[in-house]
C-alpha cells in the first residue's frame, strides 16, 4: 500500500498565513485575543463605562443651557445688526427719537482710516443718526454765507447736526470745538446703514461731486485720495453688497431647480449604493475608469482652450492682476486660468494612476471589504438613513452655538471712551461720562485737545461681563465638544450595528432584531461617559488648534522669523495630533461598542490589536478612503455636468424652462456642493462598515482557527482575498530578507 500523505486542508494553510503574519511586532503590543465559547458578538450584559466623565458631560450640558439662558437676558441681537450712534441709542429704533432716522452719519469721515473700523468698531468722531445721506458738497462756512441769502441752506445742513442745535451764527471754531455740526458734507451713499462718499469717475478719474480738491470749514486743503483712503476698500464692499443682492436673486429664481438636482443626487447615491449591493467589482472598477476618463477629458479640454487663448490679445494678463471679479467670465478668457487647471487635472490624474499601479492588489482587497460591506448594509438598511439623525444633532448644536455666540456678543451697557485725535493724550481709551465729559479737566488739559466722550462698545464692570471673553472661549469649546459626541455617537452606533452582523454564524437568520436601535440604545444607555471622552479629547485639540490660527492672525504683521517657525511648528504637531486621535477614537468607539469597555481600556485594545496585525492594517492604507471618495466625485460631477448644461442652455429640450440668472455657477455650486454632501452621507456609513468588518475581522483571526469546533465568522470570499494578500506580502518579505542576508554575506 502507498504510503498516506498529509495534504493540508485550505483551513489549515490559512491559518498557517494568517499566523505567520499576524506574528506581534514586538513584546509590547498586549496577547492576543483568546477564544471564548460563549462570545456571539456585541455584549449584552454590560455596565455603565466613564461614569465620572458622563456626570461631568451632564453638569456642562445644563451648564451651557444656563449660560444660553443669561446671554439672551443680557444680549440684544439689534446691538451687532443695528448702527448705533455716539449716546448708544439704536438707528431706526422704533418708539424713539431715532425711529425715522435709519442710517450712521460721520462727521468727519477723514478719522476713518479702515472700513473695519467703520462696520464693527467705533470711528473717533461723533456720529449721528440721519433720514438720509447728504447729496451734495458743503462746507460750514459756506453754509453761514449761504444762510444770509437765504435759510433753506441752514435747514438742509442742520439736519446733519446734533439734535436741538439751531444756531447757525455760532463762530465755525466753536462749533468745531463742541462737535455741534460737521466741518463739511460729501455726496454719500448709504451701505450697511452708513454714509459712505459716493465715488464717481470721471473720464479716468476719482471725484466727489465732481471735484478732486476741495477745502473744509477750517480752509485746509482737501482731495478724494483722502476720501478713499478713509474709506479704503469701500467699493469693493458695495460691490460685495451688490453681488449678494444678486445671489439672493439667483436663488430665488433657481430654488426649484436646485431641489431637482438634489433630489437626482439623492436618487442617484441610493441607485449607486443598491448597485454596489450586487457588483461592488464591477462597479468600483467602472468608478475608477470613468474618473480616469474624465480627467482625461478635462485635460484635453483645458489645452484645447489654452491653444485657442494663445493668439488672443490680452489673455496673458495674470489672475493676481485681475483681482476678484463676480463675473467668471474674466478668469476664462485668461491663459494662466487654463493652465493652472490643466497642471491640476495632470497632478490629479498621474496620482490615480501611481496608486493603481503600485496598490492594485490593495485595491482588489479593499473592493472585497467594500462587497462584504454591501452585504451588510443590503442586510440592515436602516443605518444608511442613521446620518439623517446626525444630521439633525449637527444642525442644533451649530444653531445654538451661533445665537449664544451673537447673545453674548451682544450682552451689556453703553460703555463711552475717551476718543483724541492727538495720540499723547494720556486719557485715550479710558471711560468717561458723556453728560459731565465737557466739564471735566480731560477736555480742558492741553494735550487732549478736541477728545471726545463717545459710545465704544457694549460691556459693562460686573463680573459676566468682564468675563464675557472667557465665556465666549467656553461656548466654543462645549460646542466642539457636543459636535465630536453627535459624531461618535454615530460612529459607535453603526459599529455595535454591523459587529452584530459579523458575528452572527448564520447570515441574515442570526442577526438580532432591530440591531440599529439596540446598538444605539446601548451606546446612550452605558457609554455616554466613554464617548464624551473620547469626543472631550479631540475638542480640546481643536480649540488649541483654532487659538494657533487666531494668534497666527495676530502675528501676521511681526516681522520675526522665530515666532513664525515656532507657530508653524506647532500647527503642523497638532494637525498630526488631531489626525491620530481621530483615528484611534473610531477604532476605539467599535472596542467599545463590541465589548463595552471604558474608553481608555478600549483605545489600548484597539492599538494593540492593531499593532499586532501591522501587515494586515497596510492592507487597507486609505484605498477603502480613496474609492469611496472617488465614488462621491463621480457622482458630484456627474450630477455638476448635468446642472452645467441645463444652466448654461445647453440642453436644447428645456431651454424655455430655464431661468435668466446674474450668475449661473450660484446654482451650480449649490448642486454640486449638495450632491457632494448627499453623496458623503450615504457613503461614510460605508466607511464605518468597512472600519468595523475589518476589526473584528482581526479579532475573528486572533480568537479562532478555523476548525469546526472554532469556525471563522467571515465569510469565504473575504478570507481567501485578505489571505491571499498577505501570503504575497510575507513571501515578498521574506525574499527581501534573503536578498539582505545574502549582500550581507558577500560583502
Amino acid at each position: 500500500m502507498a504510503p498516506h500523505r498529509y495534504i493540508p486542508s485550505s483551513s489549515a494553510a490559512v491559518q498557517s498565513e494568517t499566523a505567520a503574519a499576524a506574528e506581534p511586532p514586538g513584546p509590547f503590543y498586549g496577547e492576543p485575543h483568546k477564544f471564548d465559547p460563549s462570545f456571539r458578538g456585541p455584549i449584552r450584559r454590560r455596565s455603565c463605562t466613564d461614569v465620572l466623565c458622563c456626570l461631568i458631560f451632564i453638569i456642562v450640558i445644563f451648564s451651557y443651557v444656563a449660560l444660553g439662558i443669561v446671554a439672551w437676558l443680557h444680549g440684544d441681537p439689534r446691538k451687532v445688526l443695528h448702527p448705533t450712534d455716539s449716546y448708544g441709542q439704536f438707528c431706526g429704533q422704533k418708539g424713539t427719537s431715532n425711529a425715522k432716522k435709519p442710517i450712521l452719519f460721520y462727521f468727519n469721515i477723514l478719522k476713518c482710516a479702515n472700513p473695519a473700523i467703520l462696520i464693527n468698531l467705533q470711528c473717533p468722531t461723533t456720529q449721528m443718526c440721519v433720514s438720509k445721506c447728504p447729496d451734495k458738497f458743503a462746507t460750514y462756512t459756506e453754509m453761514q454765507l449761504q444762510h444770509k441769502l437765504s435759510k433753506s441752506y441752514w435747514e438742509y445742513y442742520r439736519q446733519f447736526c446734533k439734535p436741538g442745535f439751531n444756531n447757525p451764527d455760532k463762530p465755525v471754531s466753536q462749533v468745531l470745538r463742541d462737535e455741534d455740526c460737521p466741518s463739511m458734507i460729501v455726496p454719500s451713499r448709504p451701505f450697511l446703514q452708513r454714509c459712505l462718499p459716493d465715488f464717481i469717475t470721471l473720464n479716468g478719474t476719482v471725484t466727489v461731486a465732481n471735484r478732486t480738491r476741495f477745502k473744509d470749514a477750517l480752509e485746509m486743503a482737501r482731495s478724494v485720495t483722502e476720501l478713499q483712503e478713509a474709506a479704503k476698500g469701500i467699493t469693493g464692499l458695495v460691490d460685495t453688497k451688490e453681488l449678494g443682492m444678486k445671489i439672493v436673486e439667483d436663488f430665488a429664481k433657481s430654488w426649484a431647480w436646485i431641489l431637482i438636482g438634489l433630489l437626482i443626487s439623492l436618487t442617484v447615491s441610493l441607485v449607486f449604493i443598491l448597485l454596489l449591493r450586487f457588483t461592488a467589482g464591477l462597479l468600483l472598477w467602472v468608478t475608477i475608469i470613468s474618473v480616469i476618463l474624465l480627467l482625461a477629458y478635462g485635460m484635453w479640454y483645458c489645452s484645447m482652450e489654452l491653444s485657442q487663448l494663445r493668439h488672443t490679445p490680452g489673455s496673458d494678463v495674470a489672475i493676481v492682476e485681475v483681482g476678484l471679479q463676480t463675473d467668471l467670465q474674466v478668469y476664462l478668457q485668461l491663459r494662466q486660468t487654463w493652465i493652472v487647471l490643466l497642471v491640476s487635472l495632470g497632478v490629479t490624474e498621474v496620482s490615480i494612476l501611481l496608486m493603481l499601479i503600485f496598490l492594485r492588489r490593495r485595491v482588489r482587497v479593499a473592493i472585497a471589504l467594500l462587497r462584504e460591506a454591501s452585504k451588510a448594509i443590503g442586510h440592515i438598511m436602516t443605518t444608511l438613513f442613521y446620518p439623517v439623525i446626525t444630521f439633525l444633532l449637527l444642525t442644533v448644536c451649530i444653531s445654538y452655538w451661533a445665537v449664544t455666540a451673537v447673545y453674548l456678543a451682544s450682552s451689556g451697557d453703553a460703555v463711552y471712551k475717551v476718543m483724541s485725535p492727538d495720540v499723547s493724550c494720556p486719557n485715550v481709551n479710558s471711560t468717561c461720562n458723556p453728560e459731565t465729559f465737557n466739564k471735566s479737566n480731560i477736555s480742558k488739559a492741553a494735550s487732549c485737545l478736541g477728545s471726545q466722550c463717545l459710545f465704544a462698545f457694549y460691556g459693562g464692570e460686573t463680573s459676566y461681563h468682564r468675563y464675557l471673553f472667557l465665556l465666549q472661549l467656553s461656548n466654543l469649546l462645549i460646542f466642539l465638544w457636543l459636535v465630536n459626541f453627535s459624531l461618535a455617537l454615530e460612529q459607535c452606533t453603526l459599529a455595535g450595528t454591523f459587529s452584530s452582523y459579523y458575528w452572527a454564524k448564520r447570515k441574515p437568520q442570526d442577526i438580532p432584531p432591530c440591531p440599529l436601535f439596540s446598538s444605539f440604545s446601548r451606546a446612550i444607555r452605558y457609554h455616554t461617559g466613554s464617548l464624551a471622552f473620547g469626543a472631550l479629547i479631540l475638542s480640546v485639540v481643536q480649540f488649541v488648534r483654532i487659538i494657533l490660527e487666531y494668534l497666527e492672525q495676530k502675528l501676521r504683521g511681526v516681522n520675526n522669523s522665530l515666532s513664525r517657525f515656532i507657530m508653524c511648528c506647532l500647527k503642523c504637531c497638532f494637525w498630526c495630533l488631531e489626525k491620530f486621535i481621530r483615528y484611534m477614537n473610531r477604532n476605539a468607539y467599535i472596542m467599545v461598542a463590541i465589548y463595552g469597555k471604558s474608553f481608555c481600556t478600549s483605545a489600548r485594545e484597539a492599538f494593540f490589536l492593531l499593532m499586532r496585525n501591522v501587515v494586515r492594517v497596510a492592507v487597507l492604507d486609505r484605498v477603502t478612503d480613496f474609492l469611496l471618495f472617488l465614488g462621491k466625485v463621480l457622482i458630484a460631477g456627474g450630477v455638476g455636468v448635468v446642472a452645467f448644461l441645463f444652466f448654461t442652455k445647453e440642453i436644447p429640450v428645456i431651454q424655455e424652462e430655464v431661468p435668466n440668472l446674474n450668475y449661473y455657477w450660484i446654482p451650480l455650486l449649490t448642486v454640486v456642493i449638495g450632491a457632494y454632501l448627499i453623496a458623503h452621507g450615504f457613503f461614510s456609513v460605508y466607511a464605518m462598515c468597512v472600519d468595523t468588518l475589518f476589526l473584528c475581522f482581526l479579532l475573528d483571526q486572533e480568537m479562532n482557527n478555523g476548525s469546526l469546533a472554532r469556525p471563522y465568522h467571515m465569510t469565504c470570499s473575504l478570507r481567501r482575498t485578505i489571505c491571499r494578500h498577505l501570503r504575497k506580502d510575507m513571501n515578498r518579505k521574506r525574499h527581501k530578507e534573503k536578498t539582505r542576508g545574502f549582500n550581507h554575506l558577500y560583502h
